[in-house]
């Protein structure tokens, strides 16, 4: 039975590779339900691969589950000078210079990242969750 389904679970992932995204998307959804927003067909390609063979072989282990969950809880970066920062809001591109003082934003210098968040939303912000510094907008 295990050779069978191993023959099985390469037959299945091979028939990945020639498969469009939506195809792929269809695939994910019968097999788990609603499918990931990835948009590149490859990385949905090689993510559904795993999934397909981690249900025969068995996935990650528990001391392999529980360091990954360890690195990844609160996972902060802090801005420095000379990081650019960019983000995509309301079909525009937002980019940041971190320096010393601040952040620079459209030639005018911000003491937060927060402040040029407000400022190009309108709403308060926490800055460095707005521009990706924070581990919930990492996926």
């Amino acid at each position: 039975m295990a050779k069978r389904s191993a023959s099985q679970t390469a037959q299945a992932v091979s028939a990945l590779e020639t498969m469009s995204l939506g195809e792929l998307r269809a695939e994910w959804q019968r097999r788990y339900g609603l499918p990931p927003r990835h948009r590149a067909a490859d990385l949905l390609r090689r993510v559904l691969a795993w999934r397909i063979q981690a249900d025969v072989h068995g996935g990650l282990d528990a001391p392999t589950r529980r360091m990954l969950e360890k690195d990844q809880a609160g996972v902060k970066i802090s801005p420095t000078a000379g990081m650019r920062l960019a983000r995509d809001w309301a079909g525009r591109r937002h980019e940041v210079c971190v320096i010393e003082s601040g952040v620079v934003y459209e030639g005018c210098t911000y003491g937060s990242l927060s402040e040029v968040a407000r400022h190009i939303t309108g709403q308060r912000w926490n800055g460095p969750r707005f521009f990706g510094l924070r581990q919930e907008n990492v996926r």
